[in-house]
Order: C-alpha cells, then sequence, then structure tokens
C-alpha cells in the first residue's frame, strides 16, 4: 500500500493538470548567483552525500520551485531558508534520485494488476494460482503476465496441459519472467492460429511434444505469433497502469526512468505530460528498427525541446534492439554450447546485418543507441557493430550502451572503455540468475555481470532493474553489486565476489551514471546548485550499515522537481 501522502499529491497533480502545460521546460528559478530565489524546501541535519566528486558530503540542502539553490551547512541553509520550516533530517542519507536506467514501465503498471506466478514453487502452486485468477475476471478476458520462473520447481518448463483443466473460458498468454518465453494454453494457441502445420520463426521457437504438436511454449520472435492476437488495452487502462507504475517506483526512491518501450508507450506518457500528471521522469524509447520514424518525430519537435527531444518530465531520441534472447530460456548467443545443452549455443533476434544498417542509420541521424545483448557471443558481435559504426561515421559523443551486457568473454571487457560503450546492467539479475547460471554456462560464470572488471577497466556503468522482470527496487540492486549473495544466501560470500563493487560505486551507478547514460548529467545525479531536485531519504546509512543489512534499507522520503510525494 502506498503511503497517504503520495495518493493525496497524484490527486492534487491530476487536479491541476486540467489546465494542461506548455512541452517546454519551465523557467530555471534562481541559483546561489542569484539569492533572491524563494526557497520553498529545506532540509538540514542530514547527511548528504551529493555525488559530485568535487564536494561528496554535505549537511543539507535548499530548494527553490524544481530546482536546489544551495547545498552545505545545517546553519548556512537555515540562514538561506529564513521563513520556510526546514525538515529534519536527524541525521539520515540523502542522495540524488535513483534513475533506473532499463524498465519496461506501462508493462510493469499492467503486472501489479495481473496473475502473480513469480514465486509460485511447485506446478500445483503455478496451476492453482491461475485457477483462481481466472475467476476473478469475466470468460473470454485474455490473462497474460505471470512471469513465472520454473527453476523455482526444479527446471521443468510448464506446458499447456498443465493448465487448460484449469482455464476453459480463457485464453492464457502467461510469459517466463524474463519476458523471452512465453506460456499459451489452448485457447489462446487457437485464437493465435498456432497448429502442428504451424513453421518455426526466425529467430524463436514455438516449443513442441513428443507428438510434434505445440507444448504451448514459445520463445522469443515465435512469441508474436501470440502477441499479435492480444487484444490491446485501452488508452484509459494504459493511463492506469503508467498511475501504478508511478506510485510503486516512487515508493522506491526512484525519480527518472528509463523506459525500453513501443510507441503506444510513448503516447501513454505523452497524456500524461499535456495534463501535467507525471511523477516520474521519463526517457522514453522505442524500437531500433523505427529509426526513421523516430529521426522524423525528432525534427518534427512533437515532444518540444529546443533540440526536438522534449523537456525535462518526457524526453525521446532513444531506440532500443535485440541482438539475443535470455539465459533462462536457452536463447542468449554464446560462442560455446551451453554446459546444460551441449547442441545448442542460443540464437540470435536479429541478423547481424539488419543490426548493422539500423545502428549505422540511427546513429548518422543523430539518435541514441542501446541494444539488448546477454551471451558473450552477442555481446561481441554488437561490440564488433559498434566499432565500426564510429570508425565510419566518426568521433562525437554518442553514448553508445549495451542493455545488460551479462556474459562477456574476457578480453571483450576492455573494449567497453575503449569505445565509449556505456554497460547499461540490472545488478538484481546477479543475485537471482547465480540460483542457477553455473549449471547453464559453467566456468563462464567468472565474467557474469563482471561490474569490478569492467569499473576497473575504465568503463562507465549505468544501472537499473528491467522490471518487470525484476524489481523496481534500487535498494536491493545496491545490495545485490555489493554483496553478490544470491536470494537463496547460498552465496554467503557473494556469488563470484571478485566482482563485488562499493556502496558509492554502485550508488554513483544508479545515479550519476545513470544520468550520463541519458545526457543528463548537468541535470540529474548530483545533489549541486542548479541541478533538479530530485533526492531520496533513507531510514538508515548505507555507508556505516554492514552490506549485508542494505536490503532491509528502507525509502523515508522521495522529492521530485521539489515536491514531496513520498514520506514515511
Amino acid at each position: 500500500m502506498q503511503p497517504p501522502r503520495l495518493l493525496s499529491w497524484l490527486v492534487a497533480l491530476s487536479i491541476a493538470g486540467v489546465a494542461g502545460c506548455s512541452s517546454e521546460p519551465s523557467t530555471p528559478p534562481a541559483t546561489d548567483a542569484q539569492p533572491s530565489a524563494p526557497v520553498t524546501l529545506a532540509v538540514v541535519n542530514a547527511r548528504v552525500w551529493t555525488g559530485d566528486p568535487a564536494k561528496s558530503w554535505a549537511e543539507a540542502l535548499a530548494v527553490s520551485g524544481e530546482e536546489i539553490v544551495a547545498v552545505g551547512t545545517s546553519d548556512e541553509i537555515r540562514q538561506r531558508a529564513a521563513g520556510v520550516t526546514p525538515i529534519d533530517a536527524a541525521g539520515r542519507l540523502i542522495v540524488p534520485g535513483f534513475i533506473d536506467t532499463h524498465v519496461h514501465f506501462v508493462e510493469g503498471g499492467f503486472r501489479l494488476a495481473s496473475v502473480q506466478l513469480r514465486d509460485a514453487r511447485t506446478r500445483d502452486e503455478f496451476v492453482s494460482r491461475i485457477k483462481t485468477f481466472a475467476a476473478t475476471v469475466p470468460a473470454g478476458t485474455w490473462i497474460t503476465g505471470g512471469d513465472w520462473d520454473h527453476s523455482l520447481w526444479g527446471g521443468e518448463p510448464p506446458t499447456r496441459a498443465w493448465i487448460d483443466a484449469a482455464t476453459p473460458d480463457h485464453p492464457v498468454w502467461i510469459n517466463r519472467l524474463d519476458g523471452h518465453m512465453a506460456l499459451a494454453n489452448g485457447a489462446a494457441l487457437k485464437a493465435a492460429g498456432v497448429t502442428r502445420a504451424t513453421k518455426n520463426v526466425a529467430g524463436g521457437e514455438i516449443v513442441r511434444d513428443a507428438r510434434g504438436e505445440p507444448s504451448g511454449l514459445l520463445k522469443d520472435n515465435a512469441m508474436g505469433l501470440v502477441d499479435r492476437v492480444v487484444p490491446d488495452p485501452s488508452d484509459a487502462m494504459r493511463d492506469r497502469a503508467l498511475t501504478a507504475a508511478m506510485k510503486h517506483v516512487a515508493g522506491q526512491g526512484v525519480t527518472s526512468v528509463h523506459n525500453m518501450g513501443v510507441w503506444s508507450d510513448l503516447a501513454t506518457f505523452a497524456r500524461a505530460r499535456r495534463a501535467n500528471v507525471l511523477g516520474t521522469r521519463i526517457y522514453s524509447v522505442v524500437p531500433l528498427a523505427d529509426w526513421q520514424r523516430l529521426r522524423d518525430v525528432v525534427a518534427s519537435k512533437e515532444y518540444g525541446g529546443a533540440n526536438g527531444r522534449g523537456d525535462q518530465w518526457l524526453r525521446v531520441g532513444g531506440l532500443k534492439g535485440f541482438v539475443d534472447g535470455s539465459l533462462g530460456s536457452h536463447t542468449a548467443a554464446f560462442h560455446a554450447p551451453f554446459d546444460d545443452a551441449p547442441a545448442d549455443r542460443g540464437l540470435l533476434v536479429n541478423t547481424p546485418e539488419d543490426l548493422y544498417a539500423w545502428i549505422s542509420g540511427a546513429d548518422k541521424a543523430g539518435l541514441h543507441v542501446m541494444v539488448h545483448a546477454i551471451g558473450d557471443r552477442a555481446n561481441g558481435l554488437l561490440l564488433d557493430i559498434y566499432d565500426r559504426v564510429t570508425r565510419e561515421d566518426g568521433a562525437r559523443d554518442r553514448r553508445f550502451r549495451i542493455e545488460h551486457a551479462q556474459h562477456l568473454a574476457a578480453a571483450d571487457i576492455p573494449r567497453f572503455a575503449a569505445l565509449g560503450i556505456i554497460a547499461s546492467m540490472q545488478p538484481y539479475h546477479a543475485i537471482d540468475d547465480g540460483r542457477w547460471a553455473e549449471k547453464y554456462i559453467g566456468a563462464r560464470i567468472r565474467t557474469t555481470y563482471a561490474f569490478r572488471s569492467l569499473l576497473d577497466s575504465g568503463a562507465r556503468l549505468a544501472f537499473g532493474s528491467d522490471w518487470y522482470v525484476a524489481p523496481p527496487t534500487p535498494l536491493e540492486g545496491i545490495y545485490a553489486a555489493v554483496t553478490r549473495r544470491t536470494l537463496d544466501d547460498r552465496n554467503p560470500g557473494g556469488w563470484v565476489p571478485e566482482q563485488k563493487i562499493t556502496v558509492e560505486e554502485a550508488l554513483r551507478a544508479y545515479t550519476g551514471g545513470a544520468a550520463y547514460a541519458s545526457f543528463e548529467e548537468d541535470r540529474k545525479g548530483v545533489l549541486a546548485a542548479g541541478r533538479l531536485a530530485d533526492f531520496v531519504m533513507l531510514d538508515r546509512n548505507l555507508f556505516e550499515i554492514a552490506p549485508e543489512e542494505i536490503r532491509n534499507a528502507r525509502v523515508a522520503l522521495t522529492v521530485v522537481g521539489g515536491r514531496t510525494i513520498v514520506e514515511r
């Protein structure tokens, strides 16, 4: 349940939004150089980690409107904020607002109300939850989401035979938690026209039983066979999902997200921006193959901003593509076969030729490219393409990103820094996948989620969650990066412990590093005069507690643009 303060803020913001707003940023308030700016919020008696290497620590800060106007001692801020009753932090830690660099935001909002299968630990529990949920929705309603994890019940993937009898009146299309494999029941397969005669799809697989019949499992590109017949949610339902998503992440201290989505997501965000009801800052990323459409949208300045890329609440200009699938679905592309499947090296979701053409075109158009790569073959291939495009198009500040960068060949690690590639990674995956990854890839785990090696080589890290695939909880992400203790607690010293990083390094990847990953380091990620007033207060000091206790820390206060939206 969200705190009352957050709910009342959203209601007030919705009412205020009736008047609409401009897509251009508002005139920035005065900074320290303009002492006339009235202070609207102040926090004193805190331990402020500013994220600024030149001045890492302070005691207090003052805000005017949407921006920070001063950071300093408590006495300085009280004097600067005369007439304003400051928030007394009572010595608690304040950090810049967390930036989640990889979410599926609208989908995450929908998942909050869908059937919950992530922690189903047996076949019976899996089936029972689906049957129980089906009884709560009208016949004919598609049941989607789920986020099941077959490793929790021993590794046997589910099939339509498990659930057909429990769901005779509902098409079911529920995905594995990584989003690269999903299960359809008989009704969903019938609606999609998927039969024994249906041919496999390039970059995907229709899993079949011993008789050659579809088992109900579809992987990667084959999932499109069912996706195309799932009814689209209404705009009203998308708006509700966005509101739910904003409430959820605000409670976790997330003030900005990079949405890896589709054009309908951008339309949803734009409606909220026009109504002035965005409470989370969003970098809306669309499919890489659509780079020409995005080029034209930016040129049209449809979303405002001097450069056509939006404002401080909603930004555009990013493109996201795929090289391969996922480790858990055995669709990540590796040089060598999986240890548990000697005939299988994974698959490429797109051809190298298509990837090169899209990335090259997008780069020439000045757009921001970020591409999903999981296996070592996929990462190496993508690094090669980025290198080629950089050499062909010449030096500029392009900030190519590799999303996930999970399993790297040792020789490829220094290439990130050499090529200026940002490793956009999700630490929670390390303590989740670490429960079973060695069974799949053996000794290759030594360079899996290689946070330490990447940093030591000079690469830039930007952290996120991959929500809905993993929870959008930066504190758990920091815990994961610092301890690498798997979720089953079977690795108390850390899974691949040589890849641990420090609290400060992990915090920076969620703040300054994440801001850099969207060309916003001059506005976000650091608490200093002139920056956006996005910050979080925690109930304990991450720098002083035992690393194992970080996962128990909670957000006490979330401020976005100078507005207190979560207060506990």
